[in-house]
């Protein structure tokens, strides 16, 4: 039998307190998209936790899955009557055919070209250059596929930072993408950093994969030393947060790297860091930028 895949639209200020009682009533899942994706009107949500403006969209498109056997009109009725709602939203109601969703999801992820030299691979693909440096990478729990903007603007910046012999530190290493990428390019220690032991956990099975040596660890444990190179892709509050803890791991002469930073966010990051590093736009793309500079 197909799973029941229903949507309807409401407002920003109704989708997420529906999607909570669709949950609480049996949904097995609820997300909320932008009706006017696509269209003119369509609005990006660009921010951090707690730092977006206006979240979630006017014309806002709740998405829920239901049991094949669900009854679907009495339980959004039951959500309706639950939030005090004047009427049942008009729904459709979509057939989601068994699939081999893994398969599916892989289909999803085809090779990277950072650079001329440079590609990110997944494992179940056949590398388009052989001779390239290939970082294989499969998506899973941590955060870096080589897909977002920020990660690119990294690789790009480590293949035109890192010389032979180096010492790299990735703080905030999520799968450890760039630390890998840098101990392919070339430095002889390899270092990397994360909040999330799960981050931790794939980015040591990554290394592994990539046939590299890094020392990955939990932000619980302390970090000592200094690198020369060090590059840091998180978010632009973590960044604030953290920038004498961060500079105090780069050399002096080393060099650091922020991304995970909007552009309009860039001259407030910059103000911060200016009592220990100089730091300037690198490169940009779509709406994010990477900021670098040297240590004195």
């Amino acid at each position: 039998m197909a799973w029941q895949n229903v949507s309807f639209l409401t407002d920003a200020a109704k989708a997420d307190p529906i999607c909570d009682a669709l949950i609480e009533i049996g949904a097995l899942s609820a997300s909320i998209e932008d009706a006017d994706a696509g269209t003119p009107d369509e609005q990006p949500q660009f921010g951090e936790p707690g730092s977006v403006n206006t979240p979630g969209w006017t014309h806002s498109r709740v998405v829920a899955l239901f049991e094949p056997d669900a009854d679907v009109a009495a339980m959004l009725a039951a959500a309706a009557e639950q939030l005090g709602l004047p009427e049942v939203p008009t729904f459709t109601v979509d057939a989601v055919e068994e699939q081999n969703w893994v398969q599916l999801t892989q289909s999803q992820f085809d090779p990277i070209r950072v650079s001329g030299r440079l590609w990110i691979v997944p494992s179940w693909h056949e590398s388009p250059d052989p001779a390239a440096i290939n970082l294989i990478l499969d998506p899973g729990m941590a955060f870096g596929t080589g897909s977002h903007p920020t990660t690119r603007l990294c690789l790009e910046w480590l293949e035109r930072t890192v010389k032979p012999g180096d010492s790299v530190l990735d703080y905030g290493c999520g799968s450890g993408i760039l630390a890998i990428a840098a101990a392919k390019l070339g430095a002889a220690r390899v270092a990397g950093v994360d909040i999330d032991p799960q981050a931790v956990e794939a980015a040591n099975a990554n290394a592994e994969r990539n046939a590299v040596s890094a020392e990955f660890s939990d932000s619980a444990a302390p970090l000592a030393g200094e690198y020369d190179v060090v590059v840091a892709n998180i978010l632009s509050n973590p960044l604030r947060v953290l920038a004498a803890a961060i500079c105090a791991h780069v050399r002096s002469g080393g060099s650091l790297a922020l991304s995970g930073i909007l552009r309009e966010q860039a001259d407030e990051i910059i103000a911060v860091y200016a009592p220990w590093i100089a730091l300037e736009v690198a490169d940009v793309r779509e709406d994010w930028v990477c900021l670098s500079g040297r240590r004195a």
